[in-house]
């Protein structure tokens, strides 16, 4: 019987998830994640566990190295920048995301911050709060150019409710050429998409080489009336350049369902700037992509601590590992023991 751990806050005493985990012979231990928590609290947490599905808590080499039963991790989402996977790999720990599990609620959200952005929905609204009446006129998102960066599973759907609303759709991406299936887009380069768009929205994940990839340089491309939407990670903004982007007059605004740091602090520069609208992180938190999650974690959970992972970012490198060691037989059902 095998002690799994769960940190996401919203699958506290989940029935279904509990049953799952608990018919496949797994106790749980739950520590929800609410903000920022201390290095050792996670590791004591970690202590005796051989799986865990977690939220956005780092995972770090430091971590994880202290985790000394540790077989498998699963995110309870897409994003899994959180987690040293190249430490997790060296460590013989298997670790999965769950791919387009939430695409179908982050291109909703997507489309209704375009919106927000384009009709002034939140300065309307405050402006109301504050015992004003608001008229100023806002602009149509048909006939306009909305540039994704990226083509996964969330920036697909965006791609065709955005030609529902009659606008053109650029996209710049490193998937294969195969791969770009849809003939409506038009696939460009980086600097291409910025000059032409008159919304760009992040649609890629947050890696060394993405860090920063929208920066000072970016937004000097941009067109003055651009508005930039963020539901992917605050990292691929530098954040600095945003606020004087948008305080100069370089770009129009930005709608950010992410920053760099969450939550926001109350030093932080983005606040009270006119025409950026900080949200808190909730373009994939729908009931019903918490209940995709939810059941997919905990799927992916049993089948990774039975060896036989289905959504694992590593799991091929740590069986190519055992291999190179000549522990092919550890392959057998112990992916991560090592």
């Amino acid at each position: 019987m095998s002690l799994v751990l769960i940190t996401t806050d919203h699958l506290l005493h989940d029935e279904e998830v509990e049953s799952l985990l608990t018919a496949a012979g797994h106790r749980i231990r739950h520590l929800p994640h609410t903000g920022a928590r201390d290095v050792d609290e996670l590791v004591a947490a970690l202590d005796d566990v051989e799986g865990a599905i977690i939220a956005n808590e780092p995972m770090t080499a430091d971590v994880l190295g202290r985790a000394y039963s540790l077989r498998a991790l699963v995110r309870s989402g897409v994003g899994y920048d959180s987690v040293d996977v190249d430490a997790a790999t060296r460590l013989g720990i298997s670790v999965s995301n769950l791919p387009g599990v939430n695409s179908n609620a982050v291109a909703e959200y997507t489309l209704a911050l375009l919106l927000a952005a384009a009709r002034g929905l939140v300065p309307g609204a405050l402006g109301v709060a504050g015992g004003r009446w608001p008229r100023e006129g806002g602009r149509e998102l048909r006939g306009s150019t909305l540039g994704l960066v990226g083509y996964g599973a969330s920036a697909r759907v965006v791609a065709g409710l955005a030609r529902a609303f009659g606008m053109t759709v650029l996209c710049t991406t490193s998937v294969p050429e195969a791969e770009r299936t849809d003939p409506s887009v038009r696939f460009v380069d980086l600097g291409t998409l910025l000059r032409e768009s008159d919304h760009v929205s992040l649609h890629t994940a947050l890696t060394p080489r993405t860090r920063h990839l929208v920066d000072a340089e970016a937004f000097a491309l941009m067109k003055p009336t651009a508005v930039l939407v963020n539901t992917a990670r605050g990292g691929l903004v530098d954040e600095a350049a945003l606020v004087e982007a948008v305080t100069t007059g370089r770009i129009a605004g930005a709608q950010l369902d992410v920053v760099d740091v969450e939550p926001l602090p109350a030093g932080s520069p983005l606040r009270g700037v006119d025409g950026i609208t900080v949200y808190s992180h909730m373009a994939g938190q729908t009931a019903d992509s918490r209940r995709a999650a939810a059941v997919g974690a905990a799927r992916e959970l049993v089948a990774a601590l039975d060896g036989e992972p289905r959504s694992s970012l590593n799991a091929d490198l740590i069986a190519a590992q055992l291999r190179s060691r000549g522990w092919g037989a550890a392959l057998d059902g112990t992916l991560g023991a090592t």
